[in-house]
Formats: structure tokens, C-alpha cells, sequence
């Protein structure tokens, strides 16, 4: 079984990537805040020019699936992704296939 781990940038790179095909903008134009909490769990923040929307655990995970298939060039939908805030590195996933 494969082990693959994405640190923070890549987590922020698949919301910029996912939120930019959904307002269809460059990814660039997009900026990101991971967020977790006890009550939401993991989830982001997507601003473009002024106008924020929240990501819920479920979109965040979406987001990650579509870097998975367009980035990483593999297939998210046998993916098993869990989620985890490391000490050194911040929010992480790590994959197996």
C-alpha cells in the first residue's frame, strides 16, 4: 500500500485549485486559510477579491481528491485520506492507495 503525505502548501494549493475552476479564476487570484475546529472539524477559507467562502470538512476533502486526480495524476477515488494536524509540519493528509 502506497503512503503518500501532503503538507500545508499542497492542502492550500488543492483549495486555490478547486475554488479557481469554481469562480473560474486563476488559482493564483485565490487566497486560503486552513482552519480546523473541535465542533467543524477541518476546513478552509477561500477568498477572491473581498468575497470568502467557508469549505466544511466535506469540500475540503473534494478539494483534495480533485489534486489528487489532476496533480498527483492518480486515482482519488481509492484514495483513503485522513486528515492531521502535525507539530512540525501544520495541517496534513495522508493518502494511501
Amino acid at each position: 500500500m502506497e503512503q503518500i503525505t501532503l503538507l500545508e502548501q499542497d492542502l492550500v494549493n488543492a483549495v486555490c485549485r478547486f475554488h479557481a475552476r469554481y469562480k473560474n479564476v486563476e488559482p493564483s487570484a485565490v487566497t486560503v486559510e486552513l482552519t480546523y475546529d473541535d465542533a467543524a472539524g477541518y476546513g478552509a477559507e477561500a477568498d477572491v477579491a473581498g468575497h470568502i467562502e467557508y469549505f466544511n470538512t466535506g469540500t475540503f476533502i473534494a478539494a483534495i481528491r480533485l489534486y489528487i486526480n489532476d496533480v498527483l495524476q492518480k486515482n482519488a477515488a481509492s484514495a483513503g485520506i485522513e486528515l492531521a494536524i502535525d507539530d512540525v509540519e501544520g495541517m496534513v493528509a495522508y493518502l494511501r492507495f
